[in-house]
């Protein structure tokens, strides 16, 4: 069998930087995937690296990318508001055509096609809250690359899910925050995995709305991952997990 390298890089918010400089340090190190697949945030920087070329010039210029993420505040902060909103059926629309506009003017072409990529696969990763399984965009190579990431980082009540023949796709980290078997299903034979959970903000001790919303995305999220972790050593696949925590907490 040929032997292919897989990043998995999960979900994770702002917290997605991080893995630009870990992806810096990979490829300085001459570390070269075959594959690469993400899941919400890490969607969105493995779909920049395939389109650009896994290079160090092609980091440096996702390096600016998230400076003017920063400056264009494509999420509103307010998420308590947003969320009674979406409760009324009130939800805003403008948050998914901001980010529209954002990757398309940073070279993610609505033309640009999985099939289009040539010596690497890209995956990304949804979730289908109708079949409640995952939605692995790159299986199909005519499905544009653009409509995959904007179905990986739909996350209520920010981004509402959207809606494709019968599927209703939202953010992937519902069902696969790190994604390790979708790598699998394709052929990888070695994984490096660049994981953003951040178990602090679910301390122990913490109580009211907000430690419990951590919480429970910590539940959900580990227990995904543990999953696929027993999934890749049940195939003898190699992974190496790469837990990426900034030395303080960093908010999704």
């Amino acid at each position: 069998m040929k032997e292919k390298l897989a990043f998995a890089l999960s979900g994770g918010g702002a917290r997605g930087a991080l893995q630009v400089g870990a992806l810096k340090a990979l490829i300085e190190a001459g570390y070269q995937p075959a594959i690469l697949a993400g899941t919400s945030i890490g969607s969105v920087n493995t779909a920049f690296l395939a389109i650009n070329g896994v290079t160090l010039a092609s980091i440096d210029s996702l390096i600016e990318a998230w400076r003017d993420a920063e400056k264009a505040e494509l999420l509103p902060s307010n998420y308590l508001w947003l969320t009674v909103r979406t409760l009324f059926q009130r939800p805003l629309s403008h948050s998914l055509h901001r980010m529209e506009a954002f990757f398309v003017s940073h070279g993610l072409s609505p033309e640009k096609k999985y099939g289009d990529l040539k010596d690497i696969t890209l995956l990304s990763v949804a979730a289908d809250l109708n079949s409640g399984k995952a939605y692995i965009y790159g299986l199909d190579p005519q499905q544009t690359i653009l409509e995959g990431v904007l179905a990986s980082t739909a996350l209520p009540p920010w981004i509402e899910p959207i809606e494709k023949e019968g599927a209703w796709l939202m953010d992937g980290g519902a069902v696969s925050p790190l994604p390790i078997e979708p790598v699998i299903n394709v052929g990888a034979t070695h994984v490096i995995a660049l994981s953003l959970a951040d178990h602090r903000n679910a301390a122990t001790s913490a109580h009211g709305f907000g430690p419990f919303f951590n919480k429970l995305l910590f539940t959900v999220e580990k227990r995904q991952i543990d999953t696929e972790m027993a999934l890749a050593n049940s195939r003898r696949i190699s992974v190496h997990l790469i837990n990426l925590i900034g030395e303080i907490p960093v908010p999704l």
